[in-house]
């Protein structure tokens, strides 16, 4: 590292000097540079420059007069502050402020709920982990006022046993009380927030997209929410409960916490109900995946005065084989997304539509190649495992090993089981010769399956091709629930009382706000970055406090990498410095 100067020429004709700490380091065999921090005015740091750089090197400290400069610390910088960007332009803060004034409450609510909600976009932990993060990250209210972590006395005696709980009671208490109060103003702050995305991005709200996933619970859980059912998780042993997410052009206006053990089709009602009385939405045509289709719902639709377009379930409907068979019409060509179009060899779409059984319903059928394709490999996987065990179970019973039918009966049973066999392979025993082949009409079933699924909906006006645009639309929420639960770490959950559950879910469903509007912004400015490289990249942006002389003070922010600075752009935000604090650390 060294020290550059930077003549800067102001308007009345001055010119003053900046001293900049730089880097240079190797990339594909040639020497690079870049700005690792703005330090401040030359004349004013001159008489400190050597002592400074051998401090922010981290080298062996040199006898200095008591008049050099000393590096106090340096911290993370850059999440906080882009989190706070989107957190004030969205209305978040001014929401939470009316809503919190109204009661009495101040205003410190929506700067503690951000310092929760930006510790799930780059620290994901309990509350138990604030400490930790507080020391990492330079984290302030509105004003500058850094929180600091309070560890416990005999916090160095208790890292050898590895309690969970470190910190003071004090500050543990204090977040609590910060996620049950956040938690009680839900519905009003999602309510505000919908009609202000509404009006900021005139969002169409003609469509709504709705999913679920499940979160599951470390321990018992809530014994109101928690309960065994569909994990999707892959955890069936944990109790958990389901999280409804409602989206509308990108962007998550609602979630809704279910109890565990619930049906997929069972949470439609309230959503629906919730989307009218609560958001104040008139007719919306209500697009959701195969789990959500049952006569029941429709009906409920059609009650209400929504519109819907779900997509059919393949293997549980018996009209569907009829369905793929009067796909005999001319298929459309449907436009490929984004992923799709940058293949060297681009995968077709088609739909047609087909008469439906039903008056006024209507069905379309879509073919997708890339879907086919997939399916396929999945499909010769499977059958190449199958056709293995039944290989081993023919040459046991030829050799004799296996002798008693009932026996053999049992374990073909057991080899079909295992990788949908059934849907590829039949067998026989006939005078204690065992034999396996391809089922006759199960396998063809599958291959005419193989690329296609059906859309149905009621919408007289709807084009096929449109039909097919909006049902993709639905894997950007699918998606969405991988990023909260992977990105975001909604997940597992440690909490034992209901409407805390609730309040961490809705944490988690904010953090999660603010990494859509990242996202977009870094979409529209053409950048290819994912939103969680981003927040990932944005941790090079740093405060540093640096001791001058008798007790002065001055902190600087670094500008991060190039990267960051491309982000900083995207996202429109000039001045990183924090707002200057009066005095000390605040109790957090």
């Amino acid at each position: 590292m060294y020290l550059r100067t930077t003549k800067v020429k102001r308007p009345n004709g001055r010119t003053d000097e900046y001293l900049r700490l730089v880097e240079s380091y190797w990339n594909q065999g040639r020497p690079r540079h870049r700005v690792v921090c703005n330090l401040g005015r030359k004349d004013l740091l001159a008489p400190h420059a050597e002592a400074l750089l051998h401090l922010l090197k981290g080298e062996e400290p040199v006898k200095v007069k008591s008049s050099e400069a000393k590096a106090l610390g340096a911290w993370d910088w850059g999440v906080m502050r882009v989190a706070r960007h989107f957190w004030q332009e969205l209305g978040l803060e001014e929401i939470l402020d009316r809503l919190t004034g109204q009661q009495g409450e101040g205003s410190e609510l929506a700067d503690r709920a951000l310092a929760l909600v930006t510790q799930r976009l780059c620290e994901p932990s309990s509350e138990h982990g604030m400490a930790r993060w507080l020391e990492t990250d330079y984290v302030c209210d509105r004003a500058g006022q850094r929180w600091g972590a309070e560890w416990r006395e005999d916090a160095e005696r208790l890292a050898s046993q590895r309690p969970r709980v470190r910190v003071k009671d004090r500050q543990l208490r204090q977040w609590y009380g910060t996620l049950d109060r956040l938690g009680k103003h839900q519905k009003h702050l999602e309510k505000e927030l919908f009609l202000r995305l509404r009006n900021l991005f005139s969002l169409q709200v003609d469509l709504v997209f709705y999913d679920l996933t499940s979160t599951y619970f470390e321990g018992n859980g809530p014994a109101e929410l928690a309960k065994h059912g569909y994990s999707r998780d892959g955890k069936p042993r944990n109790r958990q409960v389901l999280v409804g997410l409602v989206m509308i052009e990108g962007w998550p206006i609602a979630h809704h916490v279910f109890e565990g053990n619930q049906r997929d089709a069972s949470t439609v009602d309230s959503v629906l109900k919730d989307l009218q009385e609560r958001l104040g939405l008139g007719r919306v045509v209500f697009v959701g995946d195969r789990g959500m289709v049952t006569s029941q719902n429709i009906e409920r639709l059609r009650s209400r005065g929504q519109g819907y377009l779900v997509g059919l379930q393949r293997r549980r409907r018996s009209e569907v084989l009829r369905y793929l068979e009067r796909a005999t019409g001319q298929w459309l060509e449907c436009r490929a997304g984004i992923a799709a179009s940058e293949k060297a060899q681009v995968p077709k779409t088609q739909v047609q539509e087909v008469t439906s059984d039903q008056t006024g319903v209507r069905v379309f059928v879509v073919d997708s190649q890339e879907r086919k394709s997939y399916e396929r490999s999945q499909r010769e996987k499977a059958m190449q495992r199958v056709q293995e065990q039944l290989q081993a179970l023919e040459k046991r019973v030829a050799t004799g090993k296996l002798k008693a039918p009932e026996k053999i009966g049992a374990a073909a049973a057991g080899a079909l089981a295992r990788h949908h066999g059934f849907r590829y392979y039949d067998w026989e025993l006939k005078e204690g010769q065992f034999r396996y082949f391809e089922h006759p009409v199960n396998l063809k079933q599958e291959e005419a399956l193989e690329g296609k699924y059906l859309i149905q909906t009621e919408e007289p006006h709807l084009l096929a091709v449109e039909a097919v645009e909006i049902y993709k639309q639905l894997s950007e929420v699918e998606r969405a629930f991988g990023e909260l639960k992977d990105v975001i770490e909604m997940r597992p959950i440690y909490h034992q009382k209901a409407h805390r559950v609730q309040a961490h879910i809705f944490v988690a469903s904010l953090a999660f706000l603010l990494d859509r509007a990242l996202e977009k912004k870094l979409k529209s400015a053409g950048l290819d970055l994912s939103s969680k490289e981003a927040w990932q990249v944005l941790k090079t942006v740093r405060v540093v406090e640096i001791q001058l002389a008798e007790g002065e003070s001055k902190r600087s922010v670094t500008q991060g990498t190039a990267r960051a600075a491309q982000i900083l752009r995207a996202v429109g935000i000039k001045n990183l410095n924090p707002e200057a604090p009066n005095s000390g650390n605040k109790v957090a």
